[in-house]
């Protein structure tokens, strides 16, 4: 199963079939399992984020955009993993200068509406949050950030070799060699209640440095040094 609303379509469907999900944040919050080390029935899996990324995208972003005074959370009001990403950067923002403002969206007007009117005033950037809205529509998001001039920080690689400005998330190759690992085992008799939820343990940062560019943006060398692809 990939993401939280497949998931939950699974959910719904059957409690006795195994599932393995993968890209799902807040597994325990969406009241799919028990708990991360005990998941109690028959689904368990790889969640993409925890929370304290969150107040991550956030450094990131002021370490390149010095002048951000305010951001943008573009998130999926929906998606029970959202919520605890959103907590996290609302903790951290103070001390970093900055006002957090919740965007919620569903559909493409509702993002083009949302990131339309946060625009208007300046010092202003974005932190998207992983859901299928947002990845779905990762090109909307991109072109509305450039036009509007709002360096942002994205969960997946896929947006930042769409043309956005910073990307830091999962390792997805990763995850999907740990759920065919769990499915193996599934297969050979062990039970989805006794398989941990597994946490990322491998993040990938990316840059884009058209983008930066465009944004009139000087991305410092240290900053380039640890990231893990720049893409040119």
């Amino acid at each position: 199963s990939i993401g939280t609303q497949a998931l939950a379509a699974l959910h719904q469907a059957t409690r006795s079939t195994p599932i393995v999900f993968v890209q799902v944040s807040g597994p325990v919050e969406g009241g799919f399992i028990a708990s991360l080390a005990h998941p109690g029935g028959n689904i368990t899996g790889f969640t993409n984020f925890e929370s304290s990324l969150g107040g991550k995208w956030l450094g990131y972003l002021k370490e390149i955009s010095p002048q951000l005074t305010r951001v943008l959370i573009v998130m999926n009001p929906d998606n029970p993993g959202s919520l605890s990403l959103l907590r996290s950067i609302e903790t951290v923002a103070p001390s970093l200068g900055i006002k957090a403002v919740a965007g919620g969206v569903r559909d493409p007007a509702a993002i083009e509406s949302a990131i339309t009117a946060f625009a208007h005033e300046p010092n202003g950037g974005l932190i998207v949050l992983p859901d299928q809205v947002t990845v779905v529509h990762r090109e909307l998001i991109v072109a509305l950030a450039a036009r509007h001039g709002l360096p942002a920080a994205y969960s997946h690689r896929l947006f930042a070799t769409a043309g956005g400005l910073l990307s830091y998330g999962t390792d997805l190759a990763e995850l999907y060699r740990g759920a065919a690992s769990y499915i193996d085992r599934i297969l050979k008799g062990d039970k989805p209640a006794d398989l941990p939820v597994q946490a990322p343990v491998k993040f990938l940062l990316v840059v884009n440095l058209k983008s930066a560019k465009s944004l009139g943006l000087k991305i410092p060398e240290s900053f380039l040094l640890r990231a893990d692809e720049v893409i040119e």
